[in-house]
């Protein structure tokens, strides 16, 4: 196995130590790691960043593996722990919290308060607004970076960022949802996902 002076070496040697070190102190939460959540937690772990917290309370199930970040191996396990065990591939030496949880409006502020940013990666939106509302009036601070509208494919780059206000991030098309014969599909999903984790990049190292 790798040490954690090789791993970080190399890291800084692609990044540089100053970029590395911000993104190294940097504390994020990833709520829902279905092909969103997935996928944004497994661009964080690749470029170090050091404290990821990992929200879930579902199992890997069949119809996860066409668009999510697990395998076969993984069907029956719980998310979070199926997951964790992936990005400790990628990097044994990152902090990771993993909660095996429903967030509802009432484990909100526990369940965040130690985040300094919040990656909203649900598939339900009522789920979606839920986690929004509650972190836009407990934590106004933190940073919030949502999605809406990947579904189906083609028009990749109708998928956006847009700043809604100084904390509040929305990516995605805003309009797409799932229909007959165009469900969530892995490219188009991972477009938006690869926007949440871009931004995210973005604000640690502003």
């Amino acid at each position: 196995m790798l040490t954690r002076e090789e791993i970080r070496s190399a890291l800084q040697e692609r990044h540089t130590k100053e970029i590395q070190d911000r993104l190294t102190k940097a504390k994020v939460a990833v709520a829902g790691l279905g092909g969103l959540g997935s996928n944004v937690a497994f661009s964080l772990a690749r470029i170090g960043v050091g404290h990821l917290h990992l929200l879930d309370f579902d199992r890997v199930d069949i119809t996860n593996l066409n668009r999510q970040q697990y395998f076969m191996r993984h069907i029956g396990m719980y998310k979070t722990e199926a997951l964790k065990e992936e990005l400790a591939e990628i990097n044994p030496y990152l902090d990771i919290t993993a909660d095996c949880i429903k967030v509802t409006e009432d484990n909100i502020a526990a369940l965040f308060a130690a985040d300094d940013m919040i990656c909203e990666a649900f598939d339900d939106p009522e789920a979606k607004a839920m986690l929004a509302n509650g972190i836009l009036e407990l934590y106004p601070e933190k940073f919030l970076i949502a999605a809406s509208g990947m579904a189906g494919y083609g028009e990749s780059n109708a998928i956006h960022t847009r700043k809604i206000t100084e904390h509040f991030y929305l990516c995605g098309d805003e309009k797409t949802e799932p229909s007959y014969g165009r469900g969530l599909m892995a490219p188009r999903v991972a477009v938006c996902a690869a926007h949440e984790a871009n931004l995210i990049t973005e604000l640690i190292l502003r």
